[in-house]
């Protein structure tokens, strides 16, 4: 049976719940394919400790494909990322209380990876699906993206694709009337139709999804 790795984050921030663990738990276990399957994990929020876990689960698993999910307070859709950058600058502490500032996710890594994961053709059928979505071109220079660097250094070089993708508050996390938010049930029909797609898609779509500064 092959695997198919999903993580989310636990909550950070004083927040009781996080949106990404708490939509990814709900696909843990499903079949994508007759041999392949869905296995969920949370990581914890915090520099010193999100990619040792990462590390660990990858080389526990060997997945065919990795998939990592965070919040993205303020996103109003389901958003696929397009590049991890090499640079912690934490705007809050994390969880261990650990507040880095510009340094670096690897020392001597690159700049920058993108993802490998078909991002054009997810963001499609989660929009097919009725659900907001779009390619992100920052994912931060919190946990999240540290994550998305760490699984990209770390798979480069292989066949698994991988990549990061942003979910929105929940409804009961929005105090602001103004606030976007995603209901839980609609994130979790949005991510299996991305996982489904970057499953089964060997060459991306051609379609917009750039931004004008």
């Amino acid at each position: 049976m092959r695997t198919v790795l999903l993580t989310g984050f636990e909550p950070f921030d004083q927040d009781s719940v996080n949106p990404s663990w708490e939509a990814v738990r709900q696909l843990d276990g499903v079949q994508l394919d007759d041999d392949v399957r869905i296995v969920a994990h949370r990581l914890p929020c915090a520099f010193a400790t999100a990619g040792e876990c990462l590390a660990r689960l990858i080389d526990e698993l060997h997945p065919a494909m990795v998939i990592a999910t965070g919040l993205g307070p303020g996103r109003s859709d389901i958003s696929f990322e397009r590049v991890a950058i090499n640079i912690n600058d934490a705007r809050i502490p994390d969880n261990l209380g650990e507040q880095p500032i510009d340094t670096a996710v690897v020392t001597g890594g690159p700049a920058a990876y993108f993802t490998t994961l078909p991002i054009k053709a997810m963001v499609k059928a989660v929009r097919e699906a009725g659900i907001a979505a779009s390619v992100s071109q920052t994912a931060g220079t919190f946990v999240c993206n540290q994550v998305f660097y760490l699984l990209q250094h770390a798979l480069t070089g292989t066949s698994v694709r991988s990549g990061f993708i942003h979910v929105p508050l929940l409804p009961e996390q929005v105090t602001e009337a103004q606030r976007p938010s995603m209901e839980l049930n609609t994130l979790v029909t949005g991510l299996q139709a991305a996982v489904l797609a970057a499953w089964h898609t060997t060459v991306d779509a051609k379609e917009a999804g750039g931004q004008v500064s």
